[in-house]
C-alpha cells in the first residue's frame, strides 16, 4: 500500500486539490426539519445533560452528541467536489476545551471527529479520486510569544510545554481516528505552531509512522502574523528538518484572514518562498454588521481564479462564511488549471526572527564583541536589551546565559523583551550554552528559526 505522503503528493501533482469550506458557518446555519437552529440541548445530548457549564457553541462536542450533523456537513462538502475534508476539531485541545469544562475529553473528541470524517471520505473515495482527511488543529486562544506583563517578561499566557502536551493529545486522537495528515491551522503565533509540530514529531516517533503536516497561517493585509512575522519568516520557522525528511511539512498555507483579493500579495510571497505544496483557503469576504458573509460562491470562485491561473496554489478551498456552494464553484474553476510547480529546496541556510535574514549566513556573524553580555551575566536583562538596541548592523542576537545568577530567567527574559521591539524581534537568535537544557528552554521561547551552539565539555 502506497504511503499517504506519496499519495497526497501524487494527487497534488496531477491537479489542484480542493479543500472543504467552513465547518462553523455550516453548524450555525443548520436547521432541523422543523426549522429550529441548534440549541443547548443538542450540544449536551444525554451524556452531558448535567454538565456544569453552558456548552452551546462548543462545535467540536457535536462529534459526540450530534455526529449526524457533522457527518452531513462532511458529505455535503465531498459531494461538492472536495478532495480533502478537515475534521471538526479546531478547538479540540484541552487548552480550548477548558473554557467549557471539557478538557478531560480532548483526545476522545479529537478521535471521534476523525472517525466521522474518515467514514465520509471513504464513502466518496475512488481509485480515480481518492479523498483525504485532514486532522484540524487550531491555534488555541493563547499565545506563547506574547508576555502579558512587561514587568515580568519571563511570564506568559501559556508555556511551550503546556501547548506541546495539549497538542500531543489532540494529534494522538486525530491519528487514532483515521486522519491522513494533520492540519495546524489559523496560526497567529509561530511559537504555538512549533509546539504543535514538536508534538506531532513526538507522536510520529512513538508510533513509528510518518505523519504528513500542513501548516496554515492567518495574516494581516500586510502579510504578517499577529506576532509580527512576515509570510516568509513564518515559512522559514515551519521548515523543521530537511527536505525529504518525513517530519518536513508537506504543505504550507494561508487561511481565514480576509477575502481572496486582500490575501493575494501574501500568497504570492508564500508561493515564491515555500519549498513544498502551497494551500490557500481564505474567508468568503468579511462579515457585515450582522455577522453575515456576503461573498457569493460565484464571487469567490472568480476571486480565487487568478491565483490558480498564475500557478500559485496546489490546494485551494475556503474558510469562514463558505458553504458547499462555494466549494463547488471553486472546484469547477480549478479543473481548468494546473497546480503550482513545487520548486527545488534552496541549499541556502535560512534563519529568521520576524524577518528573514536577508543575506547569506556567515560564521563571522557569530563572533566578535557582544556589548550586552556583561549586563546579561549580571542578570540585568533590561539593561542588556537597552545596550543591544544601541548597536548598529546587528545580524543575529547571541545569548549565552551561563554566567547569569538565574540563567533560565535571564535567557527567557532577554528573548521575550527582545520580541517586544521590532528592531530586535526581526533578528534570528543564537543560543550558546554548556547546558542542553538551557538551549532547549531558550529555543522554546523563540518563534523564528534560530541556531544553537553547545559549548560544553
Amino acid at each position: 500500500m502506497m504511503d499517504v505522503r506519496k499519495r497526497l503528493s501524487e494527487a497534488a501533482a496531477e491537479r489542484i486539490l480542493i479543500l472543504d469550506g467552513a465547518m462553523g458557518s455550516m453548524i450555525q446555519a443548520y436547521r432541523s426539519p422543523e426549522g429550529r437552529p441548534l440549541g443547548e440541548e443538542d450540544f449536551r445530548g444525554q451524556r452531558f445533560a448535567h454538565h456544569g457549564k453552558v456548552l452551546l457553541g462548543c462545535n467540536d462536542l457535536l462529534c459526540l452528541t450530534r455526529p449526524d450533523i457533522i457527518s452531513g456537513i462532511h458529505e455535503a462538502y465531498l459531494d461538492a467536489g472536495s478532495d480533502i475534508i478537515a475534521t471538526c476539531s479546531f478547538n479540540a485541545t484541552s487548552v480550548s476545551l477548558k473554557d467549557f469544562g471539557l478538557e478531560a475529553f480532548a483526545q476522545e473528541i479529537s478521535a471521534a471527529s476523525a472517525v466521522l470524517a474518515r467514514k465520509a471520505a471513504d464513502k466518496f473515495s475512488s481509485p480515480e479520486k481518492p479523498r483525504f482527511v485532514a486532522g484540524s488543529m487550531g491555534p488555541t486562544g493563547k499565545s506563547a510569544t506574547f508576555t502579558p506583563d512587561m514587568d515580568k517578561p519571563w511570564e506568559r499566557q501559556i508555556s511551550w510545554d503546556e501547548l506541546e502536551a495539549a497538542y500531543f493529545e489532540n494529534a494522538q486522537g486525530l491519528v487514532e481516528g483515521g486522519s491522513d495528515f494533520l492540519l495546524v491551522e489559523t496560526v497567529f503565533d509561530s511559537l504555538n505552531a512549533k509546539a504543535a509540530l514538536s508534538a506531532i514529531k513526538r507522536l510520529s516517533r512513538e508510533i513509528n509512522r510518518d505523519i504528513p503536516v500542513m501548516v496554515s497561517a492567518t495574516v494581516s493585509e500586510a502579510g504578517r502574523l499577529l506576532t509580527g512575522q512576515s509570510t516568509e519568516a513564518f515559512s522559514a520557522s515551519m521548515l523543521q528538518g530537511d527536505p525529504g525528511d518525513t517530519l518536513y511539512p508537506w504543505a504550507l498555507a494561508l487561511n481565514c484572514s480576509f477575502g481572496p483579493e486582500k490575501l493575494k500579495v501574501p500568497l504570492e510571497k508564500l508561493a515564491a518562498f515555500a519549498p513544498c505544496a502551497v494551500g490557500f483557503y481564505p474567508n468568503a469576504g468579511l462579515p457585515d454588521a450582522q455577522g453575515r458573509y456576503n461573498e457569493t460562491p460565484e464571487m469567490m470562485a472568480a476571486a480565487v481564479e487568478g491565483c490558480m491561473k498564475e500557478g500559485l496554489v496546489n490546494i485551494i478551498g475556503a474558510c469562514c462564511g463558505s458553504t458547499p456552494g462555494h466549494i463547488a464553484a471553486i472546484a469547477k474553476k480549478a479543473r481548468n488549471y494546473k497546480p503550482r510547480i513545487i520548486p527545488a529546496p534552496s541549499k541556502k541556510a535560512i534563519f529568521a526572527g520576524t524577518e528573514i535574514l536577508d543575506e547569506d549566513f556567515e560564521e563571522n556573524f557569530l563572533e566578535g564583541i557582544r556589548p550586552w553580555q556583561a549586563a546579561l551575566d549580571e542578570g540585568n536583562y533590561e539593561e542588556a536589551i537597552d545596550i543591544t538596541r544601541d548597536q548598529e548592523g546587528l545580524k543575529i542576537l547571541i545569548i549565552n546565559p551561563d554566567k547569569a545568577p538565574d540563567p533560565i530567567r535571564a535567557m527567557e527574559s532577554f528573548i521575550f523583551l527582545a520580541a517586544a521591539y521590532s528592531d530586535l524581534a526581526k533578528l534570528p537568535i543564537l543560543i550558546e550554552s554548556s547546558s542542553w537544557d538551557r538551549i532547549n528552554r531558550g529555543l522554546k521561547c523563540f518563534q523564528g528559526r534560530g541556531l544553537h551552539r553547545y559549548i560544553g565539555p
